[in-house]
């Protein structure tokens, strides 16, 4: 389960030295970015039953799928704007971060929602219960400091708790860190981590080691069950290959289909596409969780918005969720 971060420097590399030669392919290539964990099943699934391929030739054009897996929002949206990939799996927070970044320019949207996932603080301080019982010595590992959805969630849980000015009272105490590696350091307890925002199937790894706890998640911060990863790309793109951009959709439709009315194929997807070591019981009870749901719609996404335009993180005001989703979904009764 744990990725050596070398290798996904040299990854990104590779693709960033591509890019510079060509910053657009032609249409039939799709390079994708990933994440860890169990959030990016369907893109699992697509890759592992060649979905493209098959919506691709549908539509009339051979699709090639390129695929690179990083860690965290920051080095996500790096990759899109320097154009060594072309579409991003990422959390809601880079996608906002991103779009206010973009607007009147490369103007980068989200094709669709992806994933309803509740991540969980947890932390082996035996001390710590609260967001008030962090202390200077502890460190919170987040996938991209004061980009990613956890980073994001942390600075909301802490308006709530402390006030809205002090929204960054944590930040000095948070460091970035892959989902992988931060577990194992979480449940080492011979580092300096003693906290992590962490993801699924993490979380409930981590919860298995005697001493980590939970001291809040995602939809208690939201108040309800949120959109928690995205898929997005730049205008460019999605005009530039159009073909290859409705082979996507279709392609993620039938994945998400799939997860939700065959869970235990679907995790024999991830077994095998992942190389997990984890148990299958394990895994589809993780699928099977009320934490965790598959849509294309996205749900709650303007309260969290509004959070950050209050806290002076985005420049633009969107006024409803379509205005950081491309317009194939604005049909949708999504929030």
């Amino acid at each position: 389960m744990i990725r050596s971060k070398r290798t996904i420097v040299a990854l990104f590399a590779g693709l960033l030295a591509a890019a510079i030669a060509s910053p657009l392919r032609a249409e039939g290539t799709i390079r994708i970015l990933e994440q860890f964990g169990v959030s990016y099943l369907p893109l699992h699934v697509i890759k592992d039953q060649n979905l493209l391929t098959k919506h691709g030739k549908a539509l009339g054009v051979d699709i090639k799928a390129e695929w690179v897996k990083v860690s965290g929002g920051a080095a996500a949206n790096d990759a899109l704007l320097s154009g060594a990939v072309d579409i991003v799996a990422a959390g809601i927070g880079p996608l906002l971060t991103i779009w206010d970044r973009t607007k009147g320019n490369a103007d980068v949207r989200a094709i669709t929602a992806l994933t309803e996932v509740n991540c969980a603080l947890l932390t082996s301080n035996p001390n710590v219960s609260s967001l008030s019982d962090f202390g200077p010595n502890d460190r919170i590992a987040v996938p991209s400091i004061r980009v990613s959805l956890q980073a994001r969630a942390l600075q909301m849980a802490a308006a709530k708790a402390f006030g809205k000015e002090q929204f960054a009272k944590l930040d000095p105490i948070t460091v970035s860190l892959p989902h992988p590696d931060a577990t194992q350091a979480l449940i080492s307890k011979n580092g300096t981590i003693t906290a992590h925002f962490s993801n699924a199937p993490y979380q409930q790894q981590a919860l298995k080691v005697p001493g980590v706890h939970r001291v809040t998640d995602w939809f208690s911060i939201l108040g309800g069950p949120a959109t928690s990863v995205t898929l997005y790309t730049r205008a460019e793109y999605r005009n530039a290959n159009p073909k290859a951009y409705r082979a996507f959709i279709a392609a993620l439709d039938e994945a998400i289909a799939f997860v939700n009315e065959k869970p235990e194929a679907a995790v024999d997807t991830y077994i095998r596409v992942e190389r997990s070591k984890l148990d299958k019981a394990f895994l589809l009870g993780i699928l099977k969780s009320p934490d965790l749901k598959f849509t294309t719609t996205p749900h709650n996404t303007m309260a969290f918005a509004r959070f950050l335009k209050e806290i002076g993180a985005l420049k633009n005001t969107p006024s409803d969720w379509r205005d950081f989703f491309f317009e194939d979904l604005h049909e949708r009764k999504g929030s």
